[in-house]
């Protein structure tokens, strides 16, 4: 059950039209939104999934998850249990380095909020806290450069120690903070949130929530705090935390050089918004009442919000618009229809019939992918991956997704082109299909992540080469090729 009103557009001042050529936009010129959501004046007037995604699936937020953080500081504060002048050292009397610079005592928890620390590079996970196993110490250890609150730079770790701040002040992680505080009067029922080795909530991503989940905390935002006649948040917090508190540049046409809050960046349109990597968006418009959630795989994250700027910001009108029932109509079907693009082709070719069944060896590999059996079906193909002692099958539907699962693990990043959130078996959706006479190209979608992977088949002979490719990532996207060799039994 929804947790929001259901109106038309038109009866909210919107124009049907607008909202769909804003989706055939996206579909035209993004590379993959994964769910949308729009409101206004607390009615649910868009919705939509593109299949394999579907409503109740948590996605991952990466950085969105700061803008959550952010929020449970703010509930510290009002309780009188910090201040935003508290020095960050007060809380890590055990993680203190030996030797403190100035701009290290200087420190305080509003620069960590607003990403003015001083430092002019961010403090790295991979080397500092894998050797000093404390991911606090590696941050305080840092050169800070410049004064605290005379230098932006976008930090995740300045964010990972509020969050470990959280957790001195109240002695639990801050996912459990939040839980009586905010996710269970938001109606956010299963929130996952990442640790640090420490069993740290890593703060600035990792938070893991559907897109109703991160809709009810947009209008929360854009209600000032007050939910259903409950003030959860602060009202002086949230507008605390939403306007400008640091400059990040001077590029009026630019959405990440607008100014930044506490964790939330400022928008062109005298909008703002919470936004995390590869495109998930909680844009809030106060002006326009309105408040436009994203969850996306993509490269290009201004792409999205300019299209809405296009799209939407024009079609909000002060007045309720005359019922368009023909437009609501094509609106609800396009809505209802969407699904990412499967690979094209076809279901069968002359060659899958003599190889169907059987195994291939494969050469030695960075994956440690020992065989590979392909079984190509009437509308399906099963792939069995011969990996570690338990071979996992996945199967391919043709010109659909089918879902599925797979074990991975952190040493398999490459091979899935995920980053390694959580052990045991990942929720997956997969489709294939011969796009020539030998070549059988193979998809995955990782559906509660932003995460593609696509495997190129190419047959020859008793041979298979296989190439692979993420579609977006921290790192290059791009897998080692893998050979194999039909084996003769």
């Amino acid at each position: 059950m929804s947790r929001f009103p259901y109106s038309t557009p038109e009866a909210q001042g919107v124009s049907s039209t607008a909202i769909h050529n804003f989706v055939a936009a996206l579909e035209r010129d993004v590379e993959a939104v994964h769910s949308l959501m729009l409101l206004r004046h607390g009615h649910v007037i868009a919705e939509g999934w593109w299949e394999p995604f579907r409503r109740d699936d948590p996605h991952a937020l990466f950085s969105l998850s700061k803008s959550f953080t952010s929020s449970a500081i703010g509930l510290l504060i009002t309780e009188g249990r910090l201040s935003l002048d508290d020095p960050v050292l007060k809380f890590f009397p055990d993680e203190t380095p030996a030797r403190v610079s100035e701009h290290l005592r200087a420190m305080r928890v509003r620069h960590l909020l607003s990403m003015s620390t001083g430092h002019e590079t961010e403090p790295s996970l991979r080397t500092r806290a894998q050797t000093l196993k404390s991911w606090v110490r590696a941050f305080l250890t840092h050169p800070v450069k410049y004064e605290p609150g005379t230098h932006f730079l976008y930090n995740s770790m300045a964010t990972y120690v509020l969050s470990a701040i959280v957790t001195q002040v109240t002695g639990e992680r801050m996912v459990d903070y939040l839980r009586p505080r905010l996710f269970e009067p938001l109606g956010i029922q299963s929130p996952f949130w990442e640790v640090s080795p420490q069993l740290i909530n890593t703060g600035g991503w990792g938070l893991h929530i559907t897109t109703e989940d991160i809709a009810a905390f947009g209008q929360l935002y854009l209600q000032k705090g007050l939910w259903r006649g409950q003030q959860l948040m602060p009202e002086s917090w949230v507008e605390t935390a939403t306007r400008w508190q640091v400059s990040n540049g001077d590029d009026p046409n630019n959405d990440w050089a607008q100014g930044y809050g506490y964790q939330f960046w400022r928008c062109r349109h005298n909008l703002y918004r919470g936004d995390g990597a590869f495109g998930q968006y909680c844009i809030v418009m106060p002006e326009q009442d309105a408040v436009l959630v994203m969850t996306s795989g993509l490269g290009d994250m201004g792409k999205p919000m300019a299209l809405a700027w296009e799209h939407l910001l024009p079609a909000f009108q002060s007045a309720p618009l005359l019922d368009d029932s023909a437009a609501q109509s094509a609106l609800t079907r396009k809505l209802a229809s969407l699904q990412l693009t499967t690979p094209q082709g076809a279901i069968s070719v002359g060659l899958a019939g003599s190889i169907s069944g059987r195994t291939y060896q494969m050469t030695a590999n960075p994956d440690r992918l020992k065989s590979l059996c392909f079984e190509f079906g009437a509308d399906e193909t099963v792939i069995t991956f011969g990996k570690g002692k338990t071979p996992q099958r996945l199967t391919f539907g043709h010109g659909r997704w089918v879902r599925g699962s797979a074990i991975v693990h952190p040493r398999d990043a490459a091979f899935v082109g995920l980053v390694i959130m959580r052990p045991g078996a990942w929720p997956l959706a997969a489709s294939g299909a011969w796009t020539d006479e030998s070549t059988f190209t193979a998809k995955l979608w990782w559906y509660e992540t932003p995460f593609a992977w696509t495997m190129t088949c190419r047959f020859s002979d008793d041979q298979v080469t296989i190439e692979q490719r993420g579609n977006v990532g921290f790192s290059p996207v791009e897998g080692p090729t893998l050979h194999g060799v039909l084996s003769q039994k």
